[in-house]
């Protein structure tokens, strides 16, 4: 009876992996050479701190904050404290802010505050990605011909983002 059950002992087949094998050899080397080429720009952006405490009395304030609130309708360039220096009119949906004035105002501020690297854009939940990068980028660089030659200046390249206050007159 036990030569009726006995099982023949096997071996387990073996795995061709050659196919397997010719596809890594293509496609490893193709990959780390096409990941050259795919560079992404990272803009390293500094966000406040959030501190409870007060300053000390003996502390002074900064005396000029940069501050830029970007609206559907308008670009409001400020100080801190709350102060408007200048506000840009919204040209239209395709054009976006009169981005040449708002250069030119900032670099105006940044030859009375040379030492100042610091602004904080705020905006509307509704402004479109493509205003606030525009408006990044000319915050943060100045290009200036010199010679034939395009140079480009720092203008005020520590940015902070927030979220703008409401709108007077809005809820």
């Amino acid at each position: 009876m036990r030569s009726r059950f006995r099982r023949i002992h096997r071996q387990p087949p073996e795995l061709d992996i050659t196919a397997f094998m010719n596809l890594m050899v293509i496609l490893v080397p193709f990959l780390l050479i096409t990941a050259v080429f795919n560079q992404v720009n990272i803009l390293e952006m500094n966000l406040p701190d959030q501190k409870t405490e007060t300053p000390a009395k003996d502390e002074k304030p900064p005396k000029f904050q940069l501050e830029l609130i970007l609206r559907q309708d308008k670009l409001v360039v400020g100080d801190r404290p709350g102060r408007v220096l200048k506000t840009f009119p919204l040209l239209s949906k395709e054009k976006g802010y009169d981005l040449k004035a708002v250069s030119k105002l900032l670099r105006e501020l940044k030859a009375r505050f040379p030492e100042q690297t610091a602004s904080t854009l705020l905006l509307e939940p509704e402004v479109p990605y493509e205003r606030l990068v525009q408006v990044m980028d000319t915050v943060r660089l100045l290009e200036v011909k010199q010679d034939g030659k395009t140079i480009q200046a720092e203008l005020f390249p520590d940015i902070a983002l927030g979220d703008a206050p409401a709108a007077k007159g809005k809820r």
